[in-house]
């Protein structure tokens, strides 16, 4: 009697340690994203946290100081100022914005404004516009001499609005942000609108909701992961500003100086005073601002929706 052998169920067996065909495809890529984030980011950020570490002196040239730049920056009364006038302009210009921005993406998903598409491109195209030709544009707008407001005051006899001074200044860099950044935040919630279902509407209507009702109990509700995403980009920015204020420096040098805010500050001094080292000191100051204030958006959005 032969004993029966099993026939083998499968192909030759594969060799352990060989990646299966096509597994590289990953990696390969994301290797170019990889490749530019190093070289653009963190590069950049682990010489600036370096340079930070050090202070050129008349005598003895480099040296070593350690936390010293950081414990000047948070003593330094131009940092302190620049950085409370951002703070006041983020809460001013920002909730203005989202405001505008919500009203304006509510209009458009309601489908009953006229001549929507032109209407949401005419607000997305301040947008498109960079923000120095933007300074540029509203700088002249604003001037005193030759702006189109001063010369209409002027031909109705009225006094000529001074939107370059101390009073004005702060409130006309936020209305030329805002001008800039309502479309954007427009198209992102009104995206955000748009990925909602149509069923919740329905259902919505079917009880006995109004188009009010709606927009309070349905749409807002599904808007607020867009409206946080969109308030943390804006704490983003708003501790960044750095166009506006330097442009319009050069017609109103007596009124934003070189400290103005906390990034022109660190500008300043890194380019103009030839302080590096204690410029980049100050920069991870910001960029830890930054951080902190961004967290505890998130943290106070994620406990109200726990609660």
């Amino acid at each position: 009697m032969t004993a029966m052998t099993a026939a083998p169920t499968g192909g030759p067996p594969r060799r352990r340690g060989r990646r299966p065909r096509g597994s590289w495809a990953g990696p390969l890529f994301v290797a170019p994203f990889l490749l530019l984030f190093l070289v653009l980011f963190l590069a950049p950020l682990a010489y600036a946290a370096y340079l930070s570490l050090f202070q050129n002196r008349l005598i003895g040239g480099t040296a070593f100081v350690g936390l010293d730049n950081y414990l000047t920056a948070l003593q330094d009364p131009l940092l302190l100022k620049g950085m409370g006038r951002v703070a006041l302009f983020f809460v001013i210009q920002v909730p203005v914005m989202l405001l505008l921005a919500l009203l304006f993406a509510l209009a458009l998903d309601s489908g009953l404004m006229r001549l929507a598409r032109v209407v949401r491109l005419g607000i997305f195209v301040p947008y498109a516009v960079p923000s120095v030709v933007a300074s540029l544009m509203w700088g002249y707008l604003y001037g005193a001499d030759y702006g189109p407001f001063a010369q209409l005051s002027k031909a109705l006899g009225l006094p000529v609005p001074r939107f370059l001074s101390e009073g004005w200044m702060l409130g006309s860099l936020a209305n030329i942000v805002t001008w800039e950044f309502v479309g954007y935040n427009m198209i992102l919630l009104y995206a955000a609108l748009r990925a909602v279902p149509p069923e919740l509407y329905e259902a919505a209507a079917m009880d006995g909701a109004g188009a009010w009702r709606i927009a309070w109990s349905v749409k807002l509700p599904a808007l607020r992961p867009a409206l946080l995403l969109a308030l943390v980009f804006s704490v983003i920015g708003s501790f960044q500003l750095f166009n506006e204020p330097n442009l319009l420096q050069r017609l109103a040098p007596d009124v934003i100086d070189s400290a103005y805010t906390a990034n022109l500050y660190s500008y300043s001094l890194a380019f103009t005073s030839q302080q590096i080292n204690y410029a980049a000191a100050v920069s991870f100051l910001l960029g830890l601002v930054i951080v902190i204030v961004s967290y505890a958006v998130l943290l106070t959005a994620n406990r109200r929706r726990t609660v």
